[in-house]
């Protein structure tokens, strides 16, 4: 088994060891996401008998079509470490265990569908319906507030265009559209700033309270997306950017991975 491992190369030059890593890094890391339509997972050792060791040169991820918690769709996901120290004898068993943590460089892009969908995921909806807010007590004649509806367009330059309606329980829905520009904060948090609200294609009757909600939902959005609440066990990303490029939301910035998890 050890030679192997330390010497055997198939005609392209591939290390079994590095074959053999792959595939089990690729395996465990797929179990990470309710659903993926690829995972490619490719590590670097050479010599390849650093592995007995349990250190190896680099580790990179690409996935495509990916769930994570059954709701949140990620369209393309990579990360790649610099030299990681792994257990050997967790490979041999057909599992990948980290010695230590590590940080990798990491890139998420998100679509605008997938962005909707989420907005239809538990963990959100419930951070959005029957809401009592202070600040729309006198508006909903204190009944609870709800935001049934809500939909993102990504913009150019890093902005969105939210359109909402919102239910104040006296069987009138309020429209709500907002242009927003969203950055980076203190590299885990997304913000909403700069709120611009569109009146325009709300009936005259409803400006006013319209307004109002929307600064209102402007708000809760602001301290609800936070990755700490959607990251993989074991996995926190960081983020340095963000940028919106079409139909797509690009995250640029790193992971900590303390420890792969056996499935999501």
């Amino acid at each position: 088994m050890f030679g192997g491992l330390t010497g055997l190369q198939d005609p392209k030059g591939t290390d079994w060891g590095e074959r053999m890593l792959n595939t089990v890094a690729s395996q465990t890391i797929r179990h990470l996401f309710t659903q993926s339509e690829s995972v490619e997972v490719f590590v670097r050792c050479y010599p390849s008998s650093k592995l007995l060791q349990g250190s190896i040169d680099s580790f990179k991820m690409s996935g495509r079509g990916l769930v994570i918690k059954r709701d949140f769709a990620v369209e393309e996901m990579s990360f790649e470490t610099d030299a990681v120290a792994i257990d050997f004898g967790s490979v041999l068993s057909g599992k990948l265990t980290l010695k230590q943590s590590t940080q990798a460089i990491a890139q998420v892009i998100l679509s605008e569908a997938g962005i909707n969908h989420a907005f239809k995921a538990e963990l959100v909806t419930k951070r959005l319906l029957n809401l009592t807010l202070p600040s729309l007590t006198a508006l909903s004649g204190g009944k609870p507030v709800s935001f049934p509806e809500v939909q993102v367009q990504l913009l150019p330059e890093n902005r969105l265009r939210i359109l909402a309606k919102s239910d104040l329980n006296n069987g009138e829905l309020i429209p709500l559209s907002i242009i927003v520009t969203i950055a980076v904060e203190r590299r885990r948090r997304v913000a909403f700033k700069d709120p611009q609200i569109e009146l325009d294609d709300v009936p005259a009757d409803q400006k006013e309270i319209s307004q109002t909600l929307s600064m209102a939902l402007v708000e809760i959005l602001d301290n609800m997306v936070d990755l700490d609440r959607f990251d993989l066990d074991g996995v926190k990303m960081r983020l340095n950017r963000l940028e919106t490029e079409g139909q797509r939301l690009i995250f640029s910035g790193y992971a900590e991975i303390e420890r792969i998890p056996s499935s999501n």
